[in-house]
């Protein structure tokens, strides 16, 4: 028999596709609860974040229906056409992971390369951020204008390229549903006390300053991401078309 081409596959999407199986051939039951993240985690020797991006993904797909503060449920399937994540879609939390490394990184090399025009950009993607939060609505395009006018002050299309691609898979469905789970006025007022931090570290040329404030808001949003289903609030709901 031929060889067959080696698929890698994401970790989170490897523990949904055993989830996946195991629904679909009757070991979880049509409204019966998963088991928790921890107790899914530790069967399957994974960390609980992986647990969760997995878990995201099928609700994604339609597969299960996070209930805050209740579980995770399966859901009968027989009238619903699949949306299957793509595989190209990075997990959330190993997201900002990498984030951290990167970013950290090139908030150093800015607060020895910035300009005062960069300086005055960051400012003003931290005050859109604000005027978008007062109005209810997550600050995206702030937030991204912000990551991209530090690395802009470096001065290399790789590393811009590379920090854009990262934000740009804020957008993806898995990231949109988890965000809408854990995002609100109050998570973004903390990340715009965050991004001032790294903005202020940046204008007083300290690198290692600046370097450590964005670990610092990498390391904030890992947390608020990985924050109990209790803690869940909806204040920012996910688009209408995904939720099924």
């Amino acid at each position: 028999m031929p060889l067959q081409t080696v698929e890698p596959k994401r970790l989170y999407r490897q523990i949904a596709d055993q989830l996946r199986a195991l629904i679909a051939k009757g070991e979880f039951a049509v409204g019966a609860r998963l088991p928790a993240e921890r107790d899914l985690a530790k069967q399957l020797g994974v960390s609980r974040p992986s647990v969760r991006e997995a878990l995201i993904a099928l609700e994604v797909e339609g597969w299960v229906e996070v209930r805050t503060g209740s579980g995770v449920y399966v859901l009968d399937r027989s009238h619903r056409a699949a949306a299957p994540v793509a595989a190209t879609e990075w997990g959330p939390l190993e997201l900002i992971r990498a984030r951290r490394v990167v970013e950290g990184e090139t908030a150093a090399i800015a607060a020895e390369l910035a300009k005062r025009k960069d300086i005055d950009a960051m400012t003003r993607a931290i005050e859109r951020m604000r005027e978008l939060a007062d109005r209810n609505v997550m600050p995206l395009d702030g937030d991204r204008a912000f990551h991209l006018a530090i690395v802009e002050c470096c001065g290399n299309a790789v590393l811009a390229e590379t920090v854009q691609g990262f934000w740009d898979s804020r957008r993806g469905p898995i990231f949109t549903r988890l965000g809408g789970y854990f995002e609100s006025v109050k998570s973004w007022r903390s990340a715009i006390a965050e991004h001032e931090a790294i903005r202020d570290a940046i204008a007083a040329r300290d690198a290692d300053a600046a370097r450590s404030a964005m670990h610092a808001h990498m390391d904030k949003s890992h947390q608020r991401f990985s924050a109990s289903w209790r803690r869940a609030n909806l204040f920012f709901q996910p688009p209408t078309e995904t939720r099924k």
